[in-house]
Parts: C-alpha cells; structure tokens; sequence
C-alpha cells in the first residue's frame, strides 16, 4: 500500500458505528498504476460495501490524490485531471461516465437521508456531550460578532428546512464518475472535498486554488454568499487575501495594532482543507489564510462572523505553518516547530485544550502528553482530531462516542492522547466523521 486518502460518513442508520467510507491508493507489484479502492461499512437492507472493491475510473492515468467528502468524492490524476463523483449538488458540470438511470432506489434513498443528517450536524445541540461542562461559550469574541447571530441562526434554520424539502430523485444522486471540466492547461496536484464544496489545487498556475459546489457561507472564497457554483472557479487566495491586525498575544506569536491591514506573505498556495462548511489554505511562506462558515470561531480571526474571501489568520503571523486540517466546527494546524494551535468549537474537546470553551484565536496546545512532541502530521473528523509526530506516535482527541479515539472506550477527551500502536510504525492518519483510520507500515 502507498498511500491513502481523507474519509467521510455516508449517513447514519440504526446502528451503533453509522454509515462511513473511506478512499485508500493501492500500489505494488501487481498494481503498477494507482488504482482507487472505496469501502463501505452497511447494515441491511441497503447494499454497501464491507469490504475494499475497486472502483474503475475512466482512465489511465494514475491516481495520485483523493479526498472523500460528506457525501461526495473526488480525485486527482498523476496527469492533472481530476474526477468527482457522488451527491450531484457537490458535482459541477462536466462529462459524466455511465447511464446515471442506473442508480437504484436504495441508493436514492440512502441520498435523501444523507441530506437530513447533514442539518443534524449544524448544531452542537444535536449530539449530547461526555464534557463536565456544557457551557461552549465563546473567548476572545470581538464586538462584531455579536449583531450577526439571529441572522445566522435564520440561516440554519432556512438550509435544514431547504434540506427536509428536497427530493430523494435523479437531482440529488450522481454516483457516477465526472471528469470535472477546467481551464485549458490546467493540471492539479491535490484536492480536498468538505460538507459540500471541493477545493483543488493546481500545479501548471503555481498554486492556484479552484473551487466549486455549495458556498452559502463563504466557503468558495468568492467574496460573497454564493448558493451553488456549478463550475470551478479560480479562488484569488493571494492577490486579494487581506489581513486583520488584531491586539492579541501568542505563546509562540508577537502583539500586533489593531485596524491595520497587510499584504499576506507567500507568492502562491502550497495547502489546502476543507471543512463542514470553512476551508483553509496555506501559502509557501507559511502564512494561514481562512474563509467560510465562522459561527464557532473555526476561522480563527478573533470573531464568529463568516468570512468570504481569503483572510489572513493574523495571529500567526511570523509561525510558518505546514499542515491544516479542519472539522466540522473546527480547525487544527501545526507549524515547521512541530507545534499544534487549535481554534473553534470545542464542545466535545475537540481543539485538545483541556476543557470545552470555543476558542476563536488559535491556542498553542500545551498539553504534557505533547511536551517534547514534534507533530508533523494532522487530521481532523467531524469533531475529533489526530497527529502523528515526527517519531510515529500517535495522539487523539475529542468526540468519542463510537470509538473514534482508538482508545479501547467511548471517553471523550479534551487533551491529546496518546495510542498504543503494537508491532507497526504509523505513517499517516485519516479521520472520518465518525471514525479514524491509520496507515502503518511493519517494521523492517
């Protein structure tokens, strides 16, 4: 096995793990190109998979990246192509492969419960938490976030009621591949898939980001509150990337005058993550830079309000940040030091500070378990999150009601913590909504 890729959930049914998927790169003497292999846990009456099946694309080329969404995939060939496949409010429009009126009627179903799950997940109400305090009130909140709450309240309450309407028909399921169409010359190294929108990062432009699907929040980075965009559009991530100086002091950061603005630093964008409904990039000179759905702080700018264009997390500013991930309600990095910061919600611990406050300022993790750690690698699920270190430990923490931490029992845990991993030596790990994989590799 070479590499693997980002999971996602399905939809949950009447039982105690839910419904999840993961995408994983096969490679190795009988593989002699990538090949893309998808797993499904099910439990009857719909058919998914329970094992690991091959899933043929139209192509072929390798395949290199992959990302799975909340219910949507796509994927990254080694000539810069990329396929998606899935809900079809997160396919753009392209050439699609196959007759879509082969889709069954389970699968149709299995869609429309799909659409009224995702609205459970808006709130953190929905999920009954193991913390000793339920307060999840907010730190750091400047005074203009405050008067845009009833409306973002309204607009949750709008989009599940959007949710509960729509029909379980051929508009809503395109379970097969779609060549997504981009500018001419445009290759693409890797992609990211989140609730509903895909970001894909290309290399022949250096590093420009492109987007599509559903941006109600901001989190296509268009400036605006765009509903649907059903084509990729090129995300102006640097040109028109602005910073917000605020005065705010961290661990490993400086003080910086408020009201000013900056130019970020970085020529091009080297990262990129999606979250539920936020996204996260991350340029070649380190900088942070954030947009889309901000009502727990997940954009890390001081504030819960959204952001529609890429902004500099000013925080940060003088760390060199290396990796990202983002959650539902939440996002973790961690910078060239091996350091981990942490910001949004936290009301299942999540952001690893040790207690359940929404944090909207990045906070330096100084956990013990983390004293000495060198964190390289960071994923996030729904509302857990993961690293592996530089030395093959591995840390967990957050939401653990089906066991998500691998820690033998169903304890959320608000700090990192430590897995035993027996007889092998990580190498990555990918966190699913509900669950977490980890690629290994035995010792030599």
């Amino acid at each position: 096995m070479r590499d693997w890729f980002l999971c996602g959930v399905i939809y949950r049914v009447l039982c105690r793990k839910g419904r999840r998927f993961c995408l994983r790169l096969l490679s190795g003497r009988r593989c002699t190109r990538g090949r893309m292999f998808v797993v499904a846990v099910a439990v009857s009456p719909w058919p998914f998979l329970e094992t690991p099946e091959a899933f043929p694309l139209p192509t072929e080329a390798s395949i290199v990246k992959a990302a799975a969404g909340w219910a949507h995939c796509v994927a990254a060939t080694d000539t810069g192509e990329v396929y998606t496949w899935g809900w079809k409010e997160c396919i753009p429009s392209g050439k699609v492969f196959g007759d879509p009126s082969g889709a069954g009627g389970s699968a149709k179903d299995a869609f429309e419960r799909q659409n009224l799950f995702f609205t459970e997940q808006v709130s953190p109400r929905s999920q009954g938490s193991r913390s000793s305090s339920g307060s999840g009130t907010l730190s750091g909140v400047d005074g203009r976030g405050s008067g845009d709450e009833s409306t973002k309240r309204r607009r949750i309450s709008s989009a599940k009621q959007a949710a509960e309407s729509s029909s379980a028909g051929d508009e809503t399921l395109s379970a097969l591949p779609c060549l997504v169409t981009l500018n001419p010359g445009v290759r693409v190294a890797t992609v990211a898939a989140g609730g509903r929108h895909t970001l894909a990062l290309s290399v022949s432009d250096i590093g420009q980001v492109w987007g599509w699907g559903y941006g109600g929040e901001g989190q296509l980075g268009l400036g605006s509150r765009i509903r649907m965009v059903s084509s990729p559009h090129p995300i102006p991530c640097i040109d028109s990337a602005y910073g917000k100086d605020r005065a705010v002091v961290l661990s490993r950061g400086g003080m910086t005058s408020e009201g000013q603005s900056f130019r970020v630093p970085g020529s091009h964008v080297k990262g990129i993550a999606c979250g539920g409904r936020h996204s996260a990039v991350i340029t070649d000179a380190g900088a942070l830079l954030t947009f889309g759905w901000g009502l727990y702080g997940q954009c890390g700018q001081g504030s819960t309000d959204d952001e529609l264009s890429p902004t500099c997390v000013s925080s940060l500013l003088g760390i060199r940040i290396e990796a990202v991930a983002a959650g539902l309600w939440h996002t973790v990095c961690v910078s060239a030091d091996g350091v981990v910061y942490s910001f949004g919600g936290n009301q299942f611990g999540q952001l690893g500070t040790g207690g359940d406050q929404a944090e909207t300022l990045p906070r330096l993790l100084e956990a013990p378990s983390l004293e000495n750690i060198h964190a390289k690698t960071v994923s996030c699920g729904a509302r857990h999150s993961a690293i592996i270190a530089d030395d093959g430990k591995v840390f967990c923490w957050g939401w653990n009601k089906y066991g998500q931490l691998g820690l033998g029992d169903v304890i959320d845990r608000n700090i990192p913590s430590q897995l035993t991993i027996d007889g092998c030596v990580p190498k990555t790990v990918a966190c699913g909504w509900w669950h977490t994989l980890l690629l290994a590799e035995s010792p030599t």
